[in-house]
């Protein structure tokens, strides 16, 4: 491995850390009780509310002090909020989807939680074997046409999702759920690549720390989305509770119908979250590749 970036000896600023560890903390826990407790719950208002603010007096300390613990001036690039924008929407369609589905095959199928697992299994099995195949595609073609093409194929294997049914065949389940991860994977690694190459050297660290953090806070936030329409969704369609006096079987059947509604739902959302994705994958502007090997030939030669 090569030193890319220079180590520096900065000093830690303990009022950015404490800013930070209050404003993302309340701001994670809140989207995250939102998927169980409801967007109007008191505690889910207040700690996104004390979130917010604090993330807010976070970014401006960020701003005025010299060694800032996130360099929010990284978005001054294009490229690189671009990048941030489509790995923070492939991260919502992803791990809302991860959580929907289980519940799905444990709650409607009667299916163990490790039988669950393990038909979700060659989804990340896909993932890891395409992601060393998608970088050696990325440095013959750029990060536009393969986020164009896995955007494309996220969305085409969220689509069929949306029309699961009591008796769905688990290999149909297994099946797109692979062909999620198979756009997934073209697109992660590549855009997060060509985000940071469109950065100057002394932001490259920065930038990476400002990409991860968003992408988990994009990731509860595209849980709470999910959970929380198909928990709408789910009570609006429930049947009243008179029916279960009446006729046991008859409420049972309905109860389930209306489950199912609530996650076809969120997987309407799922899709909209890649459709958005797609939208914006034309976006990207490639950056040749003698460019890119010319900067780090530059930023080795000045170490």
């Amino acid at each position: 491995m090569k030193k890319v970036v220079n180590l520096k000896d900065t000093r830690i600023d303990v009022l950015s850390i404490i800013l930070s560890t209050i404003g993302f903390g309340s701001l994670l826990y809140g989207f995250s009780s939102a998927g169980n407790d409801g967007w109007s719950d008191a505690t889910v208002i207040t700690t996104l509310i004390v979130g917010v603010v604090v993330i807010f007096l976070f970014v401006l300390r960020q701003l005025k002090i010299e060694n800032p613990m996130l360099e929010f001036r990284v978005f001054r690039y294009p490229m690189f909020s671009l990048s941030v924008v489509l790995g923070s929407i492939v991260t919502m369609a992803m791990i809302g989807a991860e959580i929907v589905l289980p519940l799905y095959i444990q709650n409607i199928r009667g299916e163990t939680a490790l039988q669950s697992g393990l038909l979700l299994l060659p989804g990340a099995l896909v993932m890891g074997i395409m992601s060393p195949i998608t970088g050696i595609i990325f440095d013959k073609i750029g990060a536009k046409l393969l986020a164009i093409t896995g955007l494309t194929i996220l969305t085409a294997g969220t689509i069929p999702f949306i029309f699961l049914t009591a008796d769905t065949p688990l290999w149909y389940i297994m099946l797109f759920y692979a062909i999620r991860f198979l756009g997934i994977s073209m697109v992660m690694m590549p855009v997060g690549t060509a985000g940071m190459n469109a950065l100057p050297n002394e932001l490259i660290n920065h930038g990476s720390a400002v990409n991860n953090t968003l992408r988990q806070i994009a990731g509860s936030i595209g849980t709470a989305v999910l959970i929380t329409v198909l928990t709408n969704v789910t009570n609006d369609n429930m049947p009243g509770k008179s029916l279960m006096a009446t006729n046991p079987q008859e409420f049972a059947q309905k109860a389930l119908d209306a489950s199912l509604n609530g996650m076809t739902a969120a997987f309407l959302v799922a899709v909209i979250f890649s459709v958005i994705g797609m939208i914006l994958s034309f976006f990207i502007k490639d950056r040749p590749k003698d460019a890119v090997v010319k900067k780090y030939e530059k930023n080795e030669a000045e170490s």
